[in-house]
Parts: structure tokens; sequence; C-alpha cells
């Protein structure tokens, strides 16, 4: 940095000690953390040991949950009264601007229906991303992200002359599984190869981007629970058989429901175990 006009100084082995961090140093960000994480522990809320970026204020019947990307919060829970009086509480600590309701968040779209259901797309992020790749006029066309029987090698003489393309590409699509459950497998077949990608392994990332060309709009329901029903929590778990012809390895794929709501999916190869005796 340099000295602020008006206050220089001819001794250039004087520094200068900053008493408020600033936008653009380094520290700036864990600085903004740091005092926003003070605050809401000091309104008795606790970060989630899951994710650091989430806060829970929990009582005997009353639950809010503060989620935190930088300077944007998100705040919900079952109490209206609870919410007003937090946000009342941050902007007399912070300047705040309320925005209301979330409709865009993060690249992810809320739409809201009249029965109570939560439709989330990321439809302008799909669409930004196909205007990246030279994508934008796909007409889709495909029914499925990935052919059924799809095999991937990581040989093979067709070298991509993009690498960069591709990982920069495939690591947009991880994100995309955010809403989309169908095409994790299929991203994470393609995330496979990212140390050195081969044509034939782009070929099936436009596979994935034409799929998503025609089912943009495509998203995760979020319906709301019946009180009378009991909440559960339901895992299913599936994996192939020895499926990667490079290491025989096998792939897994899981999804939890609470209640009638998806809330965690996840595909990926399984880990390789040996066995040594002493």
């Amino acid at each position: 940095m340099t000295q602020p006009p008006g206050f220089e100084h001819h001794d250039k082995t004087l520094v200068c000690k900053l008493n408020k961090a600033l936008y653009g140093l380094k520290q700036a960000p864990r600085a903004w953390y740091e005092k926003l994480h003070q605050a809401l522990l000091h309104f008795g809320f606790l970060p989630s040991k899951c994710d650091h970026s989430l806060f829970v204020y929990q009582q005997t019947d009353v639950c809010l949950f503060a989620l935190v990307y930088v300077d944007d919060i998100l705040i919900t829970g079952s109490s209206s009264p609870l919410i007003h009086d937090l946000i009342n509480k941050l902007h007399n600590k912070f300047a705040l601007k309320k925005l209301g309701k979330p409709e865009y968040f993060l690249g992810i779209e809320v739409k809201y229906q009249a029965n109570g259901s939560l439709i989330l797309t990321q439809t302008k992020y799909i669409r930004d991303l196909l205007v990246k790749v030279n994508m934008a006029d796909s007409k889709g066309g495909v029914t499925t992200p990935m052919f059924s029987h799809c095999k991937l090698n990581k040989h093979g003489s067709d070298t991509m002359q993009d690498p960069t393309l591709y990982r920069s590409t495939v690591g947009a699509l991880q994100y995309v599984t955010l809403t989309r459950p169908e095409i994790a497998f299929s991203v994470n077949k393609a995330c496979q190869f990212m140390a050195s990608p081969l044509d034939s392994h782009w070929s099936v990332v436009k596979r994935i981007l034409r799929y998503l060309s025609g089912t943009s709009t495509y998203g995760l329901l979020l319906m709301p629970a019946d009180p009378a029903h009991i909440f559960t929590l339901r895992a299913y778990s599936d994996s192939d058989w020895a499926s990667d012809p490079d290491d025989r390895r096998s792939t897994s794929g899981s999804c939890i429901y609470f209640g009638p709501n998806l809330v965690s999916w996840s595909s990926k190869k399984q880990p390789l175990v040996c066995t040594v005796q002493c």
C-alpha cells in the first residue's frame, strides 16, 4: 500500500497499523467472518459442526438458521417474530439491506408454488455455462446425461487440446449437481479424468451439457411436510461391481430423504482397500 494523500512521511521504514480491516486485503474476509461469528454467538447461535457457514439457534420449541456466504446471509426458522428480532439486532450492529424472500442466491433460483412448495433451479447458471462452451444454440435432444453402458478409461491417443476448458467445465457441472441430482453419476465419471482428459471424455461432458440444455428449467422440489405424520429419515444406497476398466474399483451411489424431500445425494468411486499381513 502507498501512504494516503496528505499524510506522506519521508521515512520509508515506517509501516501503517490498520485498526479496521479493508476490502481487498487478504485477511479481510477472515476478519469479517470473525466479527459476524462473534455477533451470532452473542445472539445465542452456534456454528454447525458439518458446515461452519451455518449457524443454528435452538430453544425448546423454536429453531432459527442463518446461512452465511461472505456478506450474503439467508435467515429462516420456525418463528417469524424471532427472525425479525434477529434482523433488527444485526442491523443495529452492521449496515444491512433487507431483500425480502430469496429469489436468486449464489446462482440458485427459488420459485414459490401455491401449495407452499419450493423449486430450486439453476436455469441462468446453466445458460451462462452453455454460452461459455459455445453450446448456447444446442437444441438438447438427449433424454439422459450419459449412455447406460458408457465405459471410460484414461488410456488413449486422442488427447484434448484444451484441458483447461475441460477442467473448468466439469468444475462448473459439479455446482449444478446442487439442484440436479440426476447428473451426479455422470459428473463424477467426468471428474475422474481431470489430469489428462481425452476427446472421448469431452464428448461425454458435451452430452451432459446437451441434456442440461433441454432440461434447464428442471430443479429440486422441496415440499412442506404433513404435520400429522412423523418425520422419517430414509437412505438408499447401491453400487456397481468393478466397473472401472482401469483399476477395477466400484462406484457407489446414495440418496437420503428427510420426510418427503431429498436432502443429500452422492456418487463416488469406492476407495482402494489393501490388506497387508505382517
